[in-house]
């Protein structure tokens, strides 16, 4: 049975098999039910493996073992298992959480929070800033911060980012909604983009420039000229309490 190559490397992705699993996996739907020995012919896997696979991939719940002489299997559904395997990625991501959240009651933790406190007191914090290069490590940055926001978020967004920045807002809605954070959009006006957010107030404004102020005390501001690769976007974080809420003022004050 002949497969195109990448379609097997899709699936081993897709379903977090190996490349011998996803042989034996598509040889085994292909037929419905086969003995070990059928799918080692069909697939080329070497029967040396073939029964560790099967085995593999019968605790993963991929296929069943029909008993008898042969020994035969049986495929699942390819739906049943997608749904399986989004449960299985859930249940995971779930415990991870919760693991992520049980670690702040630990010692340990605690450890990590006087080591940063004991470093504050060495490094003058508001004079921290750093650069940030390329689209995707600009929308983390922005995404980390909307995440830590605690009372209020200022974006000032120019059209060529607008859509950018709602839906990096939109994204952040439930978590603003569960901490009672006010958050002020001034940008263009964009029906389609600006009606996907809820409890933001938006300001129409046709800005040049686009920047973003977290709770007056952080601020990130894009420094690229329009139409930049994305690879080659830069913008710049500055963690002061004073340049962000002076910021903040000179802004909304120009505005009256």
């Amino acid at each position: 049975m002949q497969i195109d190559k990448q379609f097997l490397l899709d699936l081993k992705q897709h379903f977090k098999l190996n490349i011998y699993e996803v042989k034996i996996w598509t040889a085994l739907l292909s037929r419905g039910i086969a003995s070990a020995g059928e799918l080692a012919d069909i697939s080329g896997v070497p029967r040396s493996r073939c029964y560790d696979v099967l085995e593999s991939l019968e605790k993963k719940g991929f296929i069943i073992m029909k008993v008898g002489k042969p020994i035969k299997y049986l495929a699942i559904k390819p739906e049943i298992i997608v749904d399986r395997v989004k449960r299985n990625i859930q249940n995971e991501a779930d415990e991870f959480a919760s693991q992520m959240e049980s670690i702040k009651d630990t010692e340990e933790f605690k450890e990590l929070e006087l080591l940063h406190k004991s470093g504050v007191k060495h490094v003058d914090i508001n004079s921290i800033s750093k650069s940030i290069v390329g689209r995707s490590a600009i929308n983390r940055h922005f995404k980390d911060m909307l995440a830590s926001a605690k009372s209020d978020v200022l974006i000032v967004v120019s059209g060529q980012h607008l859509e950018r920045c709602v839906k990096l807002l939109k994204n952040s809605m439930p978590n603003f909604a569960k901490k009672g954070v006010k958050a002020k959009l001034y940008g263009p006006y964009n029906k389609n983009a600006v009606k996907k957010l809820q409890n933001v107030q938006h300001i129409e404004y046709n800005p040049s420039s686009t920047f973003m102020t977290i709770d007056g005390k952080e601020m990130t501001f894009m420094v690229s000229t329009e139409n930049v690769a994305a690879d080659y976007e830069v913008a710049i974080w500055i963690d002061s309490p004073f340049f962000a809420k002076s910021v903040n003022v000179l802004f909304e004050g120009s505005l009256k």
